[in-house]
């Protein structure tokens, strides 16, 4: 009589379920993001998408933990894995998320050195055995097949055909501004399948003050603390606007001269802030992906939300409004983005993704901002997120690019989204 052996589970070595094998995965995630110099909306869902991928890997092996299946728009159960074979989940998490990843942006060939380099290198420290190593690449290929059909349906592909903004020439109205005067950025947004949200309309904010160059105007008013606040604005407001910027595509123009300097989009500080937080609290493997999940998916429906509204209200930006009628020689402290005034997109997605942090850390989880020291800013403290979105908001009227009702109103959204998406994901049981 032959008896059958029954294999043993795989048990991991803390080498290969080190989160910060997977903060080196964002990280690279972000910085091929920058190097391909995709749009901040765009950003955002090259995020998601990844992240989701890891999460549904990574949750099946963690049973306090639910699939996202049936709580995101049409996401339906990824395959499971085959608990007769030795699989590690976090190789095939990491595996999932790099594919997925490799799939949404440009520079392939990099996103491919990073994954061989880097697998090889757990793989040695592992000690993994060949079977194990092939197998948990092969379970994160197939939840990533399985994510990356989802995400194929939401409909970026078909708004890349749709036609561009048309710009109206009415006083009100958004037009291009220097020193590029590039298209408006995405303005079919709002028609990406949204991840938790119901519709990109579902939080209307207010609309903008009425334009008007009448001295006695609420937008006059708006416009002049706009011009003032930049012309006689203090060292702090100035570095404030600066560490935020997170503008991927800045145009420098000297002379005859022109180059573009490139940095990290809104979404990316975000995301590099989750890391921040998880290295802090000492977060596992699972919870860090949990915390990166659940910021991603607020960051991404904060932009489809905030876009709806940006291209319905369609309002005209602080330098197109004090070049064209008071001061033609006036420049903002930071360039403004090519995409309309209200509401502001720094504080609708800060605000989402501060909420959605602080429902997995608390609400005094204080902690020091590094994530551009890279890019040569300082580093910047703050006692929670929430005070780190706040500051994010108000960088925008410190920069000169928004008028304040853009900033308010942007928060406010941001919070009913971020909101929302926390209400409505369980994530553990």
């Amino acid at each position: 009589m032959t008896l059958a052996c029954k294999q043993e589970p795989y048990v991991e070595s803390a080498a290969v379920s080190n989160p910060d094998n997977f903060h080196h995965a964002v990280k690279n995630l972000s910085d091929i993001i920058v190097h391909d110099i995709l749009s901040p909306p765009v950003a955002s869902r090259v995020y998601a998408y990844p992240s989701i991928a890891a999460y549904e890997v990574l949750s099946q092996a963690n049973p306090p933990y639910n699939s996202l299946a049936g709580q995101l728009t049409d996401l339906s159960p990824a395959p499971q894995a085959d608990t007769s074979k030795q699989i590690s989940y976090s190789l095939a998490a990491i595996h999932a998320f790099n594919l997925m990843g490799k799939e949404l942006t440009f520079s392939e060939e990099r996103y491919q050195s990073y994954m061989d380099t880097t697998y090889q290198t757990i793989k040695k420290e592992e000690s993994m055995p060949g079977t194990v190593y092939k197998e948990s690449l092969a379970f994160g290929q197939q939840v990533y097949k399985h994510i990356s059909a989802w995400a194929a349906k939401d409909n970026y592909h078909q708004t890349r055909s749709f036609p561009k903004f048309s710009i109206n020439q009415e006083p009100a109205r958004w037009k291009p501004t220097p020193p590029g005067y590039m298209d408006g950025i995405e303005p079919h947004w709002k028609e990406i399948r949204p991840f938790v949200i119901k519709d990109s309309d579902q939080f209307v904010p207010e609309p903008p003050t009425a334009f008007s160059t009448d001295k006695n105007s609420k937008f006059y008013k708006e416009t002049m603390e706009v011009l003032e606040v930049v012309k006689n604005g203090t060292e702090e407001e100035k570095e404030i606007a600066s560490f935020w910027d997170c503008n991927p595509y800045v145009l420098n123009v000297t002379g005859h001269v022109m180059f573009a300097t490139k940095k990290i989009t809104p979404g990316g500080h975000w995301m590099g802030i989750v890391g921040v937080a998880c290295k802090k609290a000492k977060a596992d493997l699972m919870k860090s992906i949990e915390a990166y999940a659940l910021t991603s998916i607020a960051l991404a429906d904060g932009f489809i939300s905030c876009w709806d509204e940006k291209y319905r209200s369609n309002l005209t930006r602080p330098e197109t409004v004090i070049n064209e009628y008071y001061d033609e020689e006036w420049v903002p402290l930071l360039q403004t983005p090519p995409f309309p005034e209200h509401t502001s997109g720094h504080s609708v997605i800060s605000r989402a993704a501060a909420v959605a942090l602080t429902s997995i850390f608390g609400d005094n989880f204080s902690f020091d901002d590094t994530v551009e020291v890279e890019y040569g800013l300082p580093v910047r403290s703050f006692t929670s997120f929430l005070h780190a979105s706040d500051e994010a908001a108000l960088s925008r009227l410190y920069g000169g690019i928004h008028f304040r009702p853009a900033i308010d109103e942007g928060v406010k959204q941001g919070e009913q989204v971020g909101e929302f998406v926390v209400a409505n994901l369980k994530l553990k049981g």
